[in-house]
């Protein structure tokens, strides 16, 4: 089941259709930052600041510039039309915070996985994750300021992701860029089940 739809609500008003996508990857990838960018509404999230504990359980802790981490999820919405809303579901990054991952995956009509190139190895957990449930998903390469770009058949190769899984570069601080991911992640989820996306 990839949404929630209902005519009516108890009041007799309508209610949208409900479309569920993930935003995952490593830590610091970019996923509140991302979600916060979509959000129509201020989203809900649970960052938490990084302390010494942090050092031996996690390897995140002292990664340059961040200092907090998603410890449950964030949450955000996307307006399309009277009909229509998007529900954006960060995952996160934390291998101790992965028993997460099947309550927040399940409907979900597909993910987005974000890419940092500095520590590429880092989503590789995420890739495995939807691979192995069949769960549709694109890979957005956030272009950090500073880090060294590399072509997109080079991120390709070294994630060895299999060649109709999407590949877009993406700036999660930009609502914009965001929105193309997103489109990128609608029309690869339509043309596994063999529609077309009305433009």
């Amino acid at each position: 089941m990839d949404s929630v739809h209902s005519d009516r609500d108890g009041a007799g008003q309508r209610v949208p259709l409900a479309l569920k996508i993930l935003i995952a990857g490593g830590f610091g990838a970019g996923k509140t930052t991302l979600v916060s960018a979509l959000s129509e509404v201020r989203p809900l999230q649970t960052e938490e600041v990084l302390t010494s504990a942090s050092i031996g359980t996690d390897d995140t802790y002292g990664v340059e510039g961040k200092n907090t981490t998603t410890v449950a999820m964030d949450f955000g919405r996307i307006t399309i039309n009277e009909d229509l809303q998007v529900y954006l579901f960060g995952t996160p990054g934390q291998d101790r915070f992965w028993f997460l991952w099947d309550e927040l995956a399940f409907g979900a009509l597909g993910a987005v996985v974000l890419a940092d190139t500095r520590r590429l190895a880092d989503c590789f957990p995420s890739v495995d994750y939807f691979e192995q449930r069949g769960i549709p998903f694109v890979v957005g390469v956030n272009c950090f300021d500073g880090a060294r770009r590399f072509s997109l058949n080079s991120v390709r190769q070294a994630l060895d992701l299999d060649p109709d899984v999407p590949l877009v570069l993406c700036d999660a601080r930009d609502r914009q860029s965001g929105k193309l991911v997103l489109v990128a992640l609608v029309e690869h989820v339509a043309a596994q089940r063999g529609e077309t996306v009305a433009g």
